[in-house]
């Protein structure tokens, strides 16, 4: 199991970081998790996801877990006092996110407890600009694949920043509101490709309505906004992904809409709906689309139909072939929206 340059990096620096109470990340699958666990002097190590399908991936890295390690996955960092934050970034995280942890891991730290960063960039300056904001003197050590950072709380922090935002999307006569926050996908605004979706999308009354992978969840509150008698259900890998779209359902009215973490279609009822509404994302090479369109298959009823937004049609055309007919592509501004239904079993 290899070790990412960023964990690896912290792992060569574990002689100087505090014990006691730990709280991290992963950019991998837990190596650091693991290894901060098995030094003496630790007594409990928490580490974070922002994504279910990475927990479970870290979970079963290994056939055995530590019995002080334990896994989460919500949309806050778990409350509680740690003597060592230890978070690891990717060269292309979200600056955003990457500021939110660090406000929320300064918050968590004991007096005098100790914060530990690792960047996957060698020439990193922009963390060291917000580190040196939140403590003043920090420890910096530069590697060929990696730059680690060290400091350490010496009072609190000023008034935390919100990086929450609010807005408001038309669906004609409808005003949706949606509060979104970072890591979720299309932070802030609207994506143009769950506008394409909504644009092909039809909803029939009483239909039941999945939507896959929902983000900020506003095409599944439009969907339970267009026919308040019908049934949505939003799943998502990422935590603070459900939390905005039940706040979005809420404060726009769609009490018809419910929502689930969900990485592999677990909490999803086989053959149960009419209508599966999907955005995939575009990294990963199609490995994430392909779990989408399997979750597709599974859930829909015989006849039931699938809306996928793509600028990539012919591998959906492709994909779909063994479980749906009728497959046809639909421009919409700069997307395709390739819709297919479910063969009868």
């Amino acid at each position: 199991m290899d070790t990412r340059p960023a964990e690896l990096r912290l792992l060569e620096n574990r002689g100087d970081l505090a014990s006691g109470q730990v709280l991290c990340n992963t950019v991998g699958r837990a190596q650091l998790a693991r290894k901060l666990a098995a030094r003496e002097g630790t007594t409990f190590v928490h580490c974070f996801f922002f994504d279910l399908f990475q927990l479970q991936q870290a979970r079963f890295a290994e056939d055995f877990l530590p019995p002080q390690l334990t896994f989460s996955c919500e949309a806050d960092l778990p409350a509680g006092t740690f003597d060592l934050v230890a978070l690891c970034f990717s060269r292309s995280g979200d600056a955003e996110l990457a500021r939110d942890l660090l406000q929320a891991g300064h918050e968590r730290l004991a007096p005098a407890g100790q914060m530990a960063i690792s960047v996957e960039n060698a020439g990193d300056n922009w963390f060291h600009d917000q580190l040196q904001g939140l403590f003043g003197k920090i420890t910096r050590r530069t590697y060929p694949d990696a730059t680690v950072y060290l400091a350490t709380r010496p009072k609190p922090q000023k008034k935390r920043k919100s990086y929450a935002s609010e807005f408001s999307y038309r669906d004609g006569e409808r005003v949706i509101h949606l509060r979104t926050r970072p890591g979720v996908f299309s932070h802030r605004e609207v994506d143009n490709g769950a506008r394409a979706l909504m644009k092909v999308m039809s909803i029939a009354p009483a239909a039941q309505v999945l939507d896959l992978g929902c983000g900020s969840g506003v095409v599944g509150i439009t969907a339970a906004l267009r026919a308040p008698d019908a049934g949505v259900l939003a799943t998502d890998s990422n935590p603070r992904a459900i939390e905005a779209a039940q706040w979005g359902a809420e404060h726009s009215g769609a009490a018809n809409l419910t929502a689930s973490l969900d990485c592999d279609g677990s909490t999803v009822p086989r053959g149960s709906f009419d209508l599966v509404l999907t955005n995939p994302p575009y990294y990963s090479n199609f490995r994430i689309a392909g779990v989408f369109v399997g979750i597709a298959q599974r859930s829909l009823r015989a006849g039931g139909e699938l809306l996928v937004v793509t600028k990539t049609p012919d591998w959906y055309f492709k994909a779909l072939e063994t479980g749906f007919v009728e497959i046809e592509a639909i421009r919409a501004g700069n997307y395709q929206v390739v819709r297919g239904r479910r063969k009868p079993t």
